[in-house]
């Protein structure tokens, strides 16, 4: 029987890498064979382990996983029609930067080039797909501002900061709930989807793994951008905000957070693993970023344990994470409490190894 004490952070962060890729050559990555941000959130949690701890089995299974679908001139297959395709581009830049082979580069700049054909709302904002007109996501701002701002600071395309700050500007503008402090999933400017607010356009639900998404994109455009950059400030005030915001709705007994993330009294409402662990991610980046005190440290801790304590595991002792929400879409809240679960989509662990890494300092200061 493991004994889940017994690890630290890190350690569990290389066991559920070493569980998916026990189980997955890179190409089989579910959905297998495509160029998806559920690979990349999972690669880019163990990018960032392989940062920590220089393990090459690592490198090795990202570049695996590129290779396989960039071809020597740069060609590569992507869906051209929503914001969800640049994400995996995040893998590109350290790539290009440790081989020096130009497809690297290239595939970047047509993910970049996607950007420009994006339909956009009266006020700029990328449209989050365009099947959802005049809708923007909460995670759009993750699937395509990291990588717009490493995009920038790679190859010179400062211009893309000025879009960053636009696009985050606009879901606190529109998609942010004064009450609570807390965003809304989707907002449509056209007011035409079924679960958007006749006054506000706003989708009526704060979901968590879309709030983690927020959190993690503004916790990193910090580290992409430069100290003297105008509107830095503001994303400083906007991730203490939501910080303070998110540990008010932390469950104190698991430490964990639900699906429905202000909605924790509702008996049909349940707890969430891969929204907890990005919201364990953007905690701990806060602190260290000094946005937030160290108070805030023990909201990133106990999330963390309360993580280690839903693990499960087969019968070769690999690390299972369960109760993560699959994919959806914007709607209300029986949409939400209803979606089915599963243990080990992507998501979920992707998410799970960055809070691992990023946790890791904190839980040393504590023991």
């Amino acid at each position: 029987m493991t004994d889940i004490y017994a690890k630290s952070p890190m350690e569990w962060a290389r066991a559920a890498c070493d569980s998916i890729m026990s189980r997955y050559t890179p190409m089989e990555l579910p959905p297998a064979g495509r160029w998806h941000y559920h690979q990349g959130v999972f690669l880019c949690g163990m990018e960032m382990l392989w940062a920590a701890e220089k393990d090459d089995r690592y490198d090795a299974y990202i570049q695996a996983y590129v290779d396989g679908l960039i071809d020597d001139n740069g060609n590569l297959y992507f869906a051209r029609d929503e914001l969800d395709a640049v994400q995996a581009g995040l893998l590109l830049f350290r790539l290009e930067e440790k081989t020096g082979r130009a497809k690297y580069r290239i595939a970047a700049d047509k993910l970049r080039s996607l950007l420009n054909t994006i339909n956009l709302t009266s006020e700029g904002g990328y449209w989050h797909k365009d099947k959802y007109a005049y809708n923007m996501w909460l995670d759009g701002l993750y699937m395509a501002g990291v990588f717009s701002l490493k995009y920038a600071n790679a190859y010179g395309d400062l211009a893309l900061r000025d879009t960053v700050l636009h696009q985050e500007g606009l879901m606190r503008k529109y998609m942010k709930d004064d009450a609570t402090g807390l965003l809304y999933h989707a907002w449509d400017e056209s007011r035409k989807m079924p679960w958007a607010n006749a006054e506000t356009g706003c989708s009526p639900e704060f979901w968590g793994r879309s709030l983690g998404w927020y959190g993690l994109a503004l916790a990193q455009f910090l580290d992409e951008l430069p100290a003297d950059e105008p509107g830095r400030e503001v994303l400083v005030d906007s991730l203490r905000e939501f910080v303070h915001a998110l540990i008010r709705y932390q469950d104190t007994e698991s430490g964990l957070w639900y699906q429905v993330v202000d909605k924790g009294d509702q008996p049909d409402n349940w707890l969430e693993s891969s929204c907890t662990s990005l919201f364990v991610y953007t905690i701990a980046k806060a602190v260290k970023h000094g946005v937030v005190g160290g108070e805030c440290a023990a909201a990133a801790v106990k999330g963390y344990e309360g993580l280690i304590r839903t693990l499960k595991f087969d019968e070769q002792e690999r690390v299972i994470l369960p109760l993560i929400c699959i994919g959806t879409s914007a709607g209300d809240y029986e949409n939400y409490v209803t979606r089915p679960t599963s243990e080990n989509d992507l998501h979920g662990v992707g998410a799970f190894v960055m809070a691992c890494v990023e946790v890791e300092s904190l839980v040393k200061q504590t023991v």
